[in-house]
Formats: C-alpha cells, sequence, structure tokens
C-alpha cells in the first residue's frame, strides 16, 4: 500500500471519529436555555456600566481582511466532512481556508445549535470555531421578510450586554426566495480581549418601522485552544523599494498565523499596502493574504494557519508596494478650475460637480493596472479651516489605457470656500519590486 494511501486511510479513520463525536454531542434545547440566559441577563443589566466600546471604521477596516487563500482542502477531504451532519453549509463557506478545514479535523469546532424564533422567522447559531485571535460564527436565518432587501445589523455582546472590542466582518443576508433560508458566517478578530466566556449575538433589523431583533446567547468553549497560541521571533528587516520593512514575529493560532510587520518611520515614502503578499513552504504551496488594509506604521497581517500542517520552511514574498513619497502627500485642490499643487504626478484632475450638499471630485490615476489599493483622503479642509468628511468612494479599475478613475463624495462641501487641502489616506500601486525572505517556522 502506498504511503498516499496510508494517509488517507488515516485521514478517514479521524474523521469517522470526529464524525462519532460530533453526533453524540448534546445540545441544550432552545427554549430552556434562551429562558434561563433571559433571567440571567435581566439581572446582568441591573448593573452593568454604561461603558461602550466604539472602534472607528478606519481601525476595524485596517483589520477586517478578506483571506484570498489558494490552496484548496483535497475532493476527497472536503466530499467527506460534508456528509457529516449539518456540515454542508460550512464546508462551502470555509473551502478556501485549509487552516479552519484542519481545525475542524482536530475537533475544534463546537455545536452551538440555539435559535432564536418569533414573527415567522428565526435565526441560529450553529457553530463555531475560536482560539484566542479569531472566531468564526456559522449561522442560518430563516423565513426572514423581505430577503431582497437583506439589511441586518449585528451586535456581538458580552454576558453583561456589553458590546464586545471586536472587529468584525459579514454579508448583508440574502435568503433564497424560493426557500428563505440563508446560510453564512460572522468573521471576528478579538483585538483587547479573549473571547467571552457567554456569547449573545443579536440581529437587528434595518427597517425602522418593525426593527425586529433576533437574539442567541450561548456558553463559549474557550479550553479547546488553551495553550496553543505559538510566538515564533523573526526580527528580520528587508528593503523594498528602498523602504525598510521590519517583520517583527508570527504568532501562530489554530484558526489564522499572523504576521507582525512596522514600517521604517526614516522611510521617505508612505506605505499603503504590500502587492501580492504570501507565506510560500517548501513544497511550494501558497498562504496567501489580502494584504490591502496594511498601512501606517505597520499592522498585523492575517495568513491561512498552517498550525496542524507544520511545514519544514516559509518565505515571505511580494511584489512590490503601494507608496507615495511623505512630501508628496498633501494637496491643494481648486474645485472649480481644477489646478492642483502637491500630489504625486501620476493624479490628475478631471472634473468636479455638486450633488445636493456634497461635493464630487474625479481623478484619474496612471499605471494603477491590478491595483491593491484604491484612492481616498483626509484631513479635508476648506481655506478657512473647515474640516470635511468623504461619505463614498467609487473607483474605476484601469482599461487598455492604464488609466484608472476614482469618484471622491465630500459631505457638506458644496459650501466650501476657496481651495481644498486634503491628505492621501490611500493610493493606487505605484512599484514593482519582487522580495523574499526567510521566516522561522518553530518557536
Amino acid at each position: 500500500m502506498s504511503d498516499e494511501m496510508k494517509s488517507f486511510e488515516t485521514l478517514e479513520q479521524r474523521l469517522n471519529d470526529r464524525k462519532t463525536e460530533y453526533d453524540a454531542m448534546s445540545v441544550p434545547d432552545a427554549a430552556a436555555y434562551q429562558a434561563v440566559q433571559t433571567g440571567i441577563r435581566q439581572v446582568a443589566r441591573k448593573r452593568k456600566s454604561r461603558l461602550r466600546w466604539v472602534m472607528s471604521s478606519i481601525s476595524a477596516a485596517a483589520i477586517i481582511l478578506v483571506f484570498t487563500g489558494c490552496i484548496r482542502v483535497s475532493p476527497a477531504f472536503a466530499s467527506f466532512v460534508e456528509q457529516l451532519p449539518g456540515m454542508e453549509g460550512i464546508v462551502s463557506m470555509i473551502r478556501q481556508d485549509k487552516g479552519l478545514m484542519m481545525a475542524i479535523d482536530q475537533s475544534l469546532l463546537q455545536k452551538v445549535g440555539v435559535t432564536d424564533e418569533h414573527d415567522g422567522a428565526s435565526l441560529t447559531v450553529d457553530s463555531i470555531i475560536t482560539d484566542e485571535s479569531r472566531m468564526v460564527i456559522f449561522y442560518t436565518m430563516k423565513g426572514m421578510k423581505d430577503p431582497d432587501k437583506g439589511m441586518y445589523d449585528i451586535d456581538l455582546l458580552d454576558r453583561d450586554g456589553k458590546k464586545l472590542p471586536v472587529a468584525f466582518s459579514y454579508s448583508s443576508p440574502k435568503p433564497a426566495p424560493e426557500s428563505g433560508i440563508y446560510e453564512d458566517k460572522i468573521d471576528v478578530s478579538f483585538i483587547e480581549s479573549l473571547p467571552p466566556q457567554e456569547l449573545t449575538v443579536v440581529f437587528k433589523e434595518r427597517d425602522k418601522e418593525t426593527n425586529y431583533k433576533w437574539k442567541v446567547t450561548f456558553p463559549v468553549d474557550r479550553s479547546l485552544t488553551k495553550g496553543m497560541k505559538k510566538i515564533i521571533p523573526v526580527n528580520q528587516t528587508m528593503t523594498v523599494d528602498g523602504q525598510r520593512i521590519h517583520v517583527k514575529q508570527a504568532v501562530l493560532y489554530p484558526t489564522r498565523l499572523v504576521l507582525d510587520i512596522e514600517y521604517d518611520r526614516n522611510n521617505t515614502k508612505k506605505i499603503f499596502g504590500i502587492r501580492d503578499l504570501q507565506l510560500v513552504d517548501e513544497q511550494g504551496r501558497a498562504w496567501r493574504t489580502d494584504s490591502s488594509s496594511i498601512g501606517g506604521s505597520g499592522s498585523s497581517v492575517f495568513f491561512e494557519s498552517m498550525y496542524f500542517s507544520t511545514p519544514k520552511k516559509l518565505t515571505l514574498q511580494g511584489s512590490g508596494l503601494s507608496a507615495v513619497d511623505k512630501d508628496e502627500l498633501v494637496i491643494s485642490i481648486n474645485p472649480s478650475s481644477g489646478e492642483i499643487q502637491g500630489g504625486p504626478s501620476s493624479l490628475k484632475f478631471l472634473h468636479s460637480k455638486v450633488k445636493g450638499k456634497d461635493l464630487v471630485i474625479e481623478f484619474s490615476i496612471a499605471d494603477a493596472q491590478d491595483s491593491i489599493s484604491a484612492l481616498s483622503f483626509t484631513n479635508i479642509k476648506d481655506s478657512k479651516g473647515k474640516p470635511f468628511e468623504i461619505n463614498e468612494l467609487g473607483w474605476s479599475p484601469s482599461g487598455e489605457n492604464g488609466i484608472s478613475e476614482a469618484r471622491i463624495f465630500i459631505k457638506n462641501a458644496a459650501a466650501a470656500e476657496g481651495n481644498l487641502t486634503m491628505e492621501i489616506f490611500s493610493y493606487p500601486d505605484q512599484s514593482r519590486a519582487p522580495f523574499s525572505i526567510e521566516i522561522p517556522v518553530t518557536p
């Protein structure tokens, strides 16, 4: 028997064992459980503080990343896991994330199965996977009214009813019209705390006339991944397009690998993103991430986890930077004449128009093919020093001529006086400078 066949038979046996464990897991009766938790929350609310955690949309955007890993599990593996009860939808959602698939094989999926139902519609949290860095919440919605609208807000609360200090991403629910059923996930990043021992997920309908809510509360077993965090010192510096980037450490969790990167304060350019960033193992397999929001002085970069399949060698690779010279960050523009002072030479004014109380300015950017960043500004002021904010961005990728176009909607700027000064907050690709450095594998 070949080593490959032996490996597959071993995997199949482990999956059968997981299936047996999964089927045997007890789940509290939804109604009874909800009744108990309602009582707990009523008591807790009487003594809870009024402290509210707030995260700016920019900070959240810097952490909420979309995984685009190219590694796929084998068809046999995925097919087998899909046969486990309730796993079809979960597998379809995480098929691109091999690390999460391996976490399922290691019995880290916690079955929840708690439902809140009223007015003929229900929300069920089916299961979760969590560690100290990340939680993925799998849920099902049934019978939601006006499925074409699909406009819901989500709150994540601790046992005292306080909003968790976390960043999380989710898609607007779009139940299938014929079945009224929608399955999806909430991807949570822990920033200032560990996962709570008890979590409440609240879906709130945005319709102000009805404002229906669905609330599900359940315990979180943090012991499954306790002590599994691995810190791997790196402490290497690479130079990309003349800019120094410090790779400080890698932190490996069951759900993802977090790479801490810092940009040298003496760099001549402000870096907005790193192009085609990936980790490549000794077999040539790429563990990818979306690095488009890695800006400022640096950040934490999230990769798929190889926790349960530790490679012998890892290489950090990329193809260049999205960056602008620091002395070109601030521009002054006359919205009427289109005259621009400052800014990169590739940035050109197209035209401006007033839309209600807002001012819309359109730009073109040369050499922005396949960009990982769009154009955006911050610290916008008119000649009187009055501040303004952007409330909408538009971006048209480049065509055959290599020219991209951007639309900036500045709130209430129709009444702005004189020139507008603004600082570039993000900018499309500029440099093509391939790089690679070795990353230690063992702590």
